[in-house]
């Protein structure tokens, strides 16, 4: 099974170095950030969730822990907006080119603008959607901050 997606083919673009890691992807989990974590062996803090929402009425990304809670009011302010709110999951696909559940921050068919939970890149390696269902890829921080454009905020909701 081919493993190359547009967001893994954007991350060979910028020459960063990644592990892709492929695991049985569930359909109709609630939790799927924790479900990958799971199916994966791998800690729920390190492996990030792909949120995409509407900050003001635009498009955004957001990308947290697997284990927390988006905050829309952090959003709303991480990107410079008022009012946040979730991409409903239809227009999400159309506009980033990938399926609820593969989402990921990098290879979006239409770039909008990306923010990482801050908390979340003091680690040496993270784990994020890599396009598909059942794809995640690892990387460094820094790598995945450099290939999407993205910025350091926070973003979760306290407790």
């Amino acid at each position: 099974m081919s493993t190359a997606t547009p967001a893994t083919r954007a991350l060979e673009a910028a020459k960063v170095a990644f592990e892709r890691i492929e695991y049985d992807y569930v359909a109709g989990q609630d939790k799927i950030g924790l479900h990958a974590a799971e199916a994966i062996g791998a800690d729920p803090a390190e492996v990030l969730k792909t949120l995409m929402v509407e900050v003001d009425g635009k498009p955004a990304c957001a990308v947290i822990p697997s284990d927390q809670t988006l905050s829309m009011k952090k959003v709303a302010a991480a990107f410079g907006g008022k009012t946040a709110a979730m991409m409903p999951p239809d227009k999400a696909e159309r506009l980033t080119g990938f399926h609820t559940g593969g989402i990921s921050p990098f290879g979006q068919k239409k770039r909008v603008p990306v923010a990482f939970e801050a908390t979340a890149l003091g680690v040496d390696r993270i784990v994020v959607n890599g396009g598909k269902r059942g794809l995640m890829v690892r990387l460094a921080p820094a790598d995945a901050l450099a290939v999407s454009g993205g910025i350091a905020k926070g973003l979760v909701a306290e407790g």
